[in-house]
């Protein structure tokens, strides 16, 4: 009475009326494999260049002056088999980009906005050094300097100022020749501070005539119209005496160097320009020690110099005639003269 159950296959695949029979067995898991497997393939595909575009933060260092601008300076480990390296600034209004590779040479880079594309040259490790206008801000007396940082980095405050506000605590402060020196965290700092008095002309030159912010007095004014005429008094002077005696003066040229390095030694530039200013003296001496020629931006690093003063500077010793400024990728290179000459 206990029928037996017996199963039923067939391999035909073809009923009477012609329609077509198909397993079905598997094909839930397969279709529930298939998107898994496929959303593997695109996360990997667009993890791979992820990988090798960007570069990590060895080093980052800021450098705030008095005109609002800031310098970076930073030090990146990059993939060497790119052909080229994308950079994120901070800020789209940047100045006097520099890029040098880890064997010395300077690399080829275009700035558009906030990006800047590097031609690595097979470099594993990159340093970029570039001025920014982003970063500082100014109501009334009061700045404030306002950064999201990607890495732990190291702050070099204005020459002489005042911290009256600090939105982290940093790790390190210390205070070395008027100057304040952070060692900052990352993530967001906003600090605001004021500038003290001025100590040294070359550390704290006089307020910048194209920032609107800067608050002029009458006796600056008038010490500016003093200053012009006693200039202009001895340049006249000056062109007096030349006119009687040998118009193109050569001067002690050092000897110790290649043919196309011979610079003219500072001690006859002094001799030459008697009255020259003691910090454009310094610039001189630095210019000499760092082999005859060098980057404005980087005696904008040594003397802690906003750009606009260090520019002036640096015309005023081309007016004197002891240096020339040529154009080296997008920098202005600062080069001592072989040989001096007076103006007729």
């Amino acid at each position: 009475m206990n029928p037996e159950i017996v199963p039923f296959h067939t391999n035909e695949s073809l009923v009477e009326d012609g329609m077509l029979f198909v397993r079905t067995e598997g094909i839930l898991n397969t279709m529930i494999k298939i998107p898994l497997i496929l959303a593997g393939l695109i996360v990997v595909t667009i993890g791979m260049p992820i990988q090798t575009s960007f570069g990590s933060t060895r080093t980052l260092e800021l450098t705030m002056y008095s005109d609002g601008s800031t310098h970076v300076s930073t030090q990146l480990d990059i993939d060497a088999q790119l052909p080229d390296f994308e950079l994120d600034l901070f800020g789209p209004s940047v100045d006097n980009f520099v890029t040098v590779g880890e064997d010395g040479f300077l690399l080829s880079g275009e700035v558009i906005g906030n990006k800047a594309t590097i031609d690595t040259f097979g470099s594993s490790s990159i340093s970029v050094d570039y001025d920014i206008h982003d970063l500082i801000s100014k109501e009334g007396r009061v700045w404030t300097f306002s950064f999201e940082s990607p890495s732990d980095y190291t702050l070099l405050m204005p020459t002489s100022s005042i911290i009256v506000g600090m939105s982290n605590i940093p790790k390190n402060m210390e205070i070395t020749e008027d100057h304040t020196k952070l060692e900052l965290s990352t993530g967001m700092t906003e600090i605001n501070y004021i500038l003290g008095t001025p100590q040294n002309p070359i550390d704290t030159p006089p307020p910048d005539p194209i920032n609107p912010d800067e608050d002029y007095t009458l006796p600056i004014i008038f010490g500016g119209i003093i200053a012009a005429g006693v200039a202009g008094a001895s340049i006249i002077i000056k062109k007096n005496k030349s006119k009687s005696s040998q118009s193109t003066v050569q001067t002690e040229i050092i000897s110790d160097k290649p043919a196309d390095e011979k610079f003219v030694n500072p001690q006859a530039i002094f001799d030459f320009r008697p009255d020259m200013r003691e910090d454009d003296k310094k610039i001189v001496n630095f210019i000499s020690e760092s082999g005859g020629q060098v980057f404005e931006s980087d005696l904008r690093k040594k003397f802690l110099q906003p750009r606009t003063t260090m520019w002036r500077a640096v015309k005023r010793l081309e007016r004197l005639g002891v240096i020339e400024i040529n154009k080296k990728d997008m920098q202005n290179l600062v080069i001592l003269k072989k040989k001096l000459e007076e103006e007729e």
